[in-house]
């Protein structure tokens, strides 16, 4: 009876994954002749585990990445001016803790998408929150908000993760209202949430993206302040892959001589 009762305790208190395992310890305690501290310890910490890893599943479909890979799924040897070693420093998350940013900077096709990700995913398995758009994502959103009024609310959204991700800025040129709320979504997240960006423009060229050197000035003055920048100079990952699967003829890409 008393093992019915608790198995109805444990529902009502909606612990389903403690009330799912509670027999299987119960019998590795009588077995063991463990106390009953440890026993409930083992409950306990059961439970917690099967939390964390139901938040980080909810969590990781927030996140709205393009796709799941690991930073241990990244190809240094290929790639060595990716620097594994302060990339092994990101990975202990020290940088989300102290509201820091982290910009990848490079050519398309090095892997900087790859390691923004790989962050966002150990991020998200340790408790952290996340959410992924890219650069075009965010300029059609803010055109969007503003022609609806909802911009500052949106602003505020993209304030409440732990990590926000904007991918391959530079690609696409913005006009001086869509810069302006740029620049307000990275001041408001200023020292309280962190930013991960990848970018194919080196900083010099920041003036052209956002169509205003000034502007520019004020985001990289925010960005930069407290900053990890990883500038990865490598050939592509995806010519690498062509080039393994004899799809890639280099003689079609080589300068015709004019002599």
């Amino acid at each position: 009876m008393i093992h019915e009762h608790l198995h109805q305790a444990l529902e009502i208190l909606d612990l389903s994954h403690m009330n799912a395992v509670y027999d299987h310890h119960a019998e590795e305690a009588s077995k063991g002749s463990i106390s009953y501290l440890e026993f409930l310890d083992k409950l306990l910490w059961a439970e917690i585990e099967a939390k964390r890893e139901r938040a980080a599943r909810t969590n990781l479909k927030l996140a709205k990445l393009p796709y799941v890979k690991t930073l241990d799924q990244f190809d240094f040897e290929f790639q060595p001016s990716a620097n594994a070693r302060r990339i092994q420093e990101l990975k202990q998350l020290g940088f989300v803790a102290r509201a820091e940013n982290v910009i990848f900077l490079g050519p398309p096709g090095v892997g900087k998408t790859h390691l923004a990700v790989g962050l966002a995913v150990e991020a998200i398995r340790n408790g952290h929150t996340a959410y992924f758009l890219s650069a075009h994502e965010l300029i059609t959103m803010i055109k969007e908000t503003i022609a609806s009024g909802r911009i500052h609310r949106k602003i505020k959204a993209l304030c409440k993760p732990s990590i926000l991700i904007i991918d391959e800025v530079g690609y696409a040129a913005m006009d001086e209202e869509t810069s302006h709320y740029f620049f307000q979504i990275i001041s408001n997240r200023y020292e309280k949430g962190s930013v991960i960006l990848t970018s194919n423009k080196s900083y010099g060229e920041w003036g052209d993206v956002f169509g205003n050197n000034v502007v520019a000035t004020a985001i990289l003055d925010r960005l930069l302040h407290h900053s990890t920048t990883i500038n990865i100079k490598g050939d592509s990952y995806r010519v690498k892959e062509k080039k393994k699967a004899g799809f890639y003829d280099v003689s079609k890409f080589e300068s015709v001589s004019t002599d």
